[in-house]
């Protein structure tokens, strides 16, 4: 609620037109007597709220005592009293105002039938004069609890130093409410300058990349691939002197190996062979001259050729078998 009105007291800073603004002054007070309102009735619900529950605990620590230890007489009037009324008032709330026409109630019953259950008229002022006594004490109880749970220091103190800190708990609780409403501002707002702030780093830190890449193109690359040609260069020189360097030792052992004698004996024996290599070549010559001529001849001649060995084999057969039978004679 307090959100709609807000804008209405920035909106009353503003020059409008007088109509405009006579509206405008019209809702404004409409809100604040809204809000008033709702004010009123959220108190009067909490006070009623708190009363009811206030009753429905001193009920269940009634009934939880009741398993332990054993109770007077009056505190068991006082009590049974206490939720046989509540009980009826309930129900009675539940059933409604009746009218003709309707239908029925639920199960058939009757505010009347539920009058009859309420405790006897003693009883119940008996206990209603008892009941603020009891309410007290256990808000009483339970503010001492809440003490304790925000200050556990104030849990040795006496009931009236802490009925005294219970008097000021509500400021307390207030500022400490404040200072936490504060502390989240405050923290909202770091964090908002905090993810500005990242931002930027971001941004600076990208630009810094960027420049360092740049510099690092062109300075520190430019001048290793200079470095690198140059060192290329060197190697390229070292290796050719190392091979005429290779090639002069080559040279140096041939010549103290081959003496004038040896080369001279050398180039004999290589006239000598290249002769007979060409005596060779024409035999080799002749003989394919001779196997062409032969091949012209074609199959009779391989006939001739075949018979002719078999002959030879024959004939050779028979002069060993000659020259054996001669050996055998004499």
């Amino acid at each position: 609620m307090c959100e709609t009105v807000l804008p209405y007291k920035n909106l009353k800073k503003i020059r409008w037109h007088p109509g405009i603004s006579a509206h405008l002054e019209k809702g404004w007070k409409y809100c604040s007597k809204a809000w008033k309102e709702v004010r009123l009735h959220k108190t009067t619900w909490l006070r009623s709220e708190i009363l009811q529950r206030v009753i429905q605990e001193l009920l269940v620590d009634y009934y939880v005592k009741t398993q332990d230890t054993n109770v007077t007489s009056e505190d068991k009037k006082f009590h049974e009293t206490l939720e046989q009324r509540l009980l009826v008032t309930e129900l009675a709330r539940l059933l409604g105002p009746t009218q003709d026409g309707e239908a029925p109630p639920l199960l058939g019953l009757e505010k009347a039938d539920l009058l009859q259950l309420m405790p006897p008229s003693e009883d119940f002022v008996w206990m209603r004069a008892r009941l603020p006594q009891e309410v007290e004490e256990q808000l009483k109880k339970k503010c001492f609890t809440l003490l304790c749970y925000h200050n556990p220091s104030s849990d040795s103190d006496s009931e009236t130093l802490k009925a005294a800190k219970v008097w000021n708990l509500a400021e307390v609780l207030v500022d400490e409410k404040q200072q936490c409403q504060d502390a989240k501002s405050r923290q909202k707002e770091q964090t908002v300058l905090l993810e500005k702030k990242s931002a930027t780093y971001s941004q600076v830190l990208l630009r810094c990349l960027a420049l360092l890449q740049r510099l690092l193109q062109e300075h520190r690359l430019k001048t290793q691939s200079e470095l690198d040609r140059i060192n290329a260069q060197y190697l390229e020189i070292k290796c050719s002197a190392m091979i005429l360097k290779l090639r002069m030792e080559e040279l140096k052992i041939l010549s103290d190996t081959y003496t004038a004698e040896k080369v001279e004996v050398h180039r004999l024996i290589r006239d000598r062979l290249e002769g007979a290599i060409r005596l060779q070549e024409q035999d080799m010559e002749k003989s394919q001259q001779v196997l062409n001529t032969y091949e012209v001849l074609g199959e009779e001649f391989e006939m001739l050729v075949k018979e002719y060995t078999q002959l030879k084999q024959a004939t050779e057969n028979k002069r060993w078998a000659l020259q054996e039978f001669s050996k055998a004679c004499r």
